[in-house]
């Protein structure tokens, strides 16, 4: 199943937040959007997602999403989005309880899930247990337990450390190894983008408008190699270099406000 943006613009208010956007997601595919502070990446990401609508253009899906696939389309946001209240176990299962009326249909996804994201030895633990990369690592189960078409994720990692970054990070290679699923992935680190996508979408400081888009030209597997490294530099400052005019404009302009 692929996701198009098709024309996307959208103002609030008298403010122009996106201008003519236009790109495609392809079965299987990951595009990281990055850009200046308030370029509208997350903005564009809900629109996607069906949580905004547009004030023109349009987003659409074409094909079919996979027949076990409960949500085509499924979000990982960065503040985890938990339920206090409920285990690891249960905040797995909890997008599934009215989908899925088999109690042990639910404990074999619960399970499966768990298991490739680590978390099985956690399952009876509460989110106030864990750390911020464990909760992180809860959203991401609960996520593929809908087994959706392309994840939508909007700064999965920004709120966490460095060394659970790279860990989290190693997971993301992981689970998107086999192309099953798609995801479009917003952030503002560059390292994360040359990492994980298969291409890079830039847009322009606000409103938002395609820059350029950079493709990575090695696989996931690839980039992890020592040989790797100096090419995957070379595409980091050659987006840095797309970004940082309107980077400092966009963080002068925070200050000022």
């Amino acid at each position: 199943m692929d996701l198009i943006a098709d024309h996307i613009s959208h103002r609030f208010g008298a403010l122009d937040v996106l201008d003519d956007v236009s790109f495609t997601v392809g079965a299987g595919e990951v595009v990281a959007i990055v850009g200046p502070s308030g370029c509208g990446k997350s903005t564009l990401l809900s629109i996607l997602g069906g949580l905004l609508q547009p004030s023109s253009g349009a987003a659409k899906l074409r094909g079919t999403a996979p027949p076990e696939s409960l949500n085509p389309l499924t979000f990982v946001f960065q503040d985890f989005a938990l339920l206090p209240w409920c285990t690891v176990a249960e905040n797995v299962e909890f997008p599934m309880l009215h989908a899925v009326p088999d109690p042990a249909t639910r404990r074999g996804v619960v399970e499966d899930v768990l298991s490739r994201t680590g978390l099985s030895e956690f399952r009876t633990a509460y989110p106030k247990q864990l750390s911020g990369g464990m909760r992180q690592r809860v959203g991401i189960a609960r996520a593929l337990a809908v087994k959706p078409a392309i994840l939508l994720m909007d700064e999965p990692l920004s709120a966490l450390d460095s060394q659970t970054r790279e860990l989290l990070l190693e997971d993301f290679v992981r689970l998107l190894a086999d192309a099953a699923m798609g995801a479009l992935y917003v952030t503002h680190n560059l390292e994360e983008a040359v990492r994980l996508a298969d291409r890079v979408m830039v847009l322009s400081r606000r409103p938002g408008r395609i820059r350029r888009i950079v493709a990575i030209p090695m696989t996931r597997a690839e980039r992890g190699e020592t040989a790797a490294r100096e090419k995957l530099r070379e595409i980091q400052g050659e987006l840095w270099s797309l970004i940082r005019t309107e980077a400092i404009d966009a963080e002068r302009e925070v200050q000022h406000a």
